[in-house]
């Protein structure tokens, strides 16, 4: 499930998996998948001065479109692509088995080919600015904030990596996560 974060930019902002069978992010309006973000990650960790990269994502401007996240969870209300989506991978009937597939990489063709149908795709940028702050597109986060969507995704949000089992692209940004000289990553795990 998405959960609310601070921005200093435009208050409180949801980020997250919205599906336990995709490893697919939401950002606000912004879509992408979790291996992208764990590969951002890691090559910004890499770098020792304040820079940035040009993530490829999917945008829906227009949040009917996005659709009903709770209407769709409770199989209710399949609307927009967030309804497309739990249309094919419902909500587990029971609560217990609601945890984040760490194999739901292998559902990216199948999200694509639905989020295509509603989504625009562009360039964010994601920025590590001499101050102290992250910017990602026109979102803007202090490094605690930041260090928690990282977090976010090591953890498997929220209900957590079945069985605490995680992709081996969310271990390979730890490893470039704990190595990084980067002064923005010191602390997160």
């Amino acid at each position: 499930m998405p959960l609310s974060f601070p921005s200093t930019s435009h208050g409180n902002i949801a980020f997250g998996f919205f599906n336990i069978e995709s490893d697919m992010l939401l950002l606000e309006h912004h879509f992408f998948f979790a291996d992208q973000f764990c590969s951002w990650m890691g090559e910004l960790a890499t770098r020792e001065k304040g820079s940035g990269v040009n993530a490829s994502v999917f945008y829906i401007p227009d949040a009917s479109d996005i659709g009903d996240l709770m209407g769709a969870i409770h199989g209710m209300h399949f609307t927009g692509f967030l309804g497309q989506i739990y249309r094919l991978f419902p909500f587990p009937k029971d609560p217990l088995l609601f945890k984040q597939n760490p194999q739901g990489d292998q559902t990216q063709i199948i999200v694509t080919a639905q989020i295509e149908k509603f989504a625009e795709k562009e360039q964010m940028s994601i920025e590590l600015c001499q101050d102290g702050r992250v910017q990602m597109g026109a979102y803007e986060f202090d490094v605690s904030v930041f260090h928690d969507l990282i977090r976010y995704v090591w953890q498997g949000g929220y209900p957590r990596w079945k069985d605490e089992v995680r992709p081996s692209y969310v271990l390979e940004m730890k490893t470039c996560i704990q190595a990084s000289r980067h002064p923005l990553f010191k602390g997160v795990f």
